[in-house]
């Protein structure tokens, strides 16, 4: 049982509170980590570059985050929370950024819807439907929106889209509300991660493994004893 626990959720194999310089690798390693991920989403909003726009870089970053969590060794279901943290925050973090380049230089247009999809490639359960426009001249927009467009849109309905004049990041549809809402989101998941981290790297601590040779027996007594108390 004792060795399921550690696998699972780490050894911590210390008395007390935690060393603060682990809590400190735990805090910088989640905040780089965090900041590599956001920065690439707002890099790539800025500059146009597809891998950034797309989240792949922020993917990127995500894994090398949960790579170096591995060759720690840190618990399996702590590296797990912290992968599906940072997977959210290398998606979100591209429409974060982009939602803040199109609120302060987008510009609004009409257009024209010329289908819709009724759910079948949305996310199931979203209620959100897809929408195929095209512009006044009949040109169509690569993306399709789905802000605004919902059950009772028919094709040849009109939408109102933002799009970014200098094409950096992909047009959608105009909606209620500002970007504070997806940035209060982003810095949740960017906290979440960063906690996550903190946590994963903290139990993770091996006693065994800081100690010299010579000093070795007296910390493995040490952990007997802790684990005898443990289990009185």
């Amino acid at each position: 049982m004792a060795h399921l626990r550690t696998t699972v959720w780490g050894p911590a194999e210390f008395v007390g509170l935690p060393p603060w310089w682990l809590l400190g690798e735990g805090v910088l390693t989640g905040t780089l980590k965090a900041l590599a991920i956001v920065g690439t989403g707002a890099v790539g909003a800025w500059t146009g570059a597809s891998a950034m726009v797309d989240g792949e870089a922020g993917l990127v970053c995500a894994a090398a985050l949960v790579l170096y969590l591995v060759l720690v060794r840190a618990g399996r279901a702590l590296v797990g929370i912290v992968a599906v943290l940072g997977v959210c925050l290398a998606l979100h973090a591209p429409q974060a950024a982009a939602g803040v380049v199109l609120a302060g230089q987008g510009r609004e247009q009409s257009v024209v819807v010329t289908s819709v999809d009724g759910g079948s490639q949305a996310a199931p359960g979203s209620g959100h439907h897809l929408c195929s426009v095209a512009d006044r001249d009949g040109v169509a927009l690569e993306v399709r929106i789905w802000r605004g467009c919902g059950r009772t849109t028919r094709p040849g309905d009109a939408l109102a889209v933002v799009y970014d004049p200098k094409g950096r990041v992909p047009p959608r549809g105009v909606e209620a509300g500002s970007v504070t809402g997806p940035l209060r989101d982003l810095a949740a998941l960017a906290a979440a991660l960063v906690a996550g981290c903190v946590v994963a790297v903290v139990r993770s601590y091996r006693l065994t493994h800081a100690v010299s040779p010579t000093a070795r027996p007296c910390a493995d007594a040490a952990v007997r004893n802790r684990n005898t108390i443990d289990s009185r």
